[in-house]
């Protein structure tokens, strides 16, 4: 099998992939409100406290290339992730839904903010002046 054929099927598969970490965030986040006695509850929890503010990071770098944009999504998320939790115990706030609601919001919010960027990701110039 050819490089270029192998290139093409991991294309097509991507989409797949990404759906199904979308589903699994979800799950993990509907599990965290809904305290089922689940063992998937922990580690798809922990996944989409990684994969959300990650995934929205990625969306704001678009100008670096793909490995360069993964580390610094992962690492964005991390700290994203201790700055929340190191917040609610200053605020003595600690709880998990807590925290999957902030990180969720947060997110949401750079997604928000990716969305409403211009694409050229420069702010268009008045006209006249």
């Amino acid at each position: 099998m050819s490089s270029a054929n192998r290139s093409g099927r991991w294309r097509e598969l991507l989409p797949v992939a990404a759906g199904a970490a979308f589903v699994v965030a979800a799950a993990g986040a509907g599990l965290a409100f809904t305290d089922l006695p689940s063992p998937l509850r922990a580690p798809f929890t922990v996944f989409f406290l990684v994969v959300a503010p990650a995934a929205a990071v990625a969306g704001l770098l678009r100008g670096l290339e793909p490995p360069a944009r993964v580390v610094v999504s992962a690492a964005a998320a991390l700290a994203l992730n201790l700055l929340v939790a190191q917040a609610m115990l200053a605020m003595h706030l600690w709880s998990v839904r807590g925290g999957v609601v902030a990180v969720a919001g947060i997110s949401a919010l750079l997604i928000l903010f990716t969305l409403v960027r211009r694409p050229g990701g420069r702010t268009a110039r008045r006209q006249g002046t």
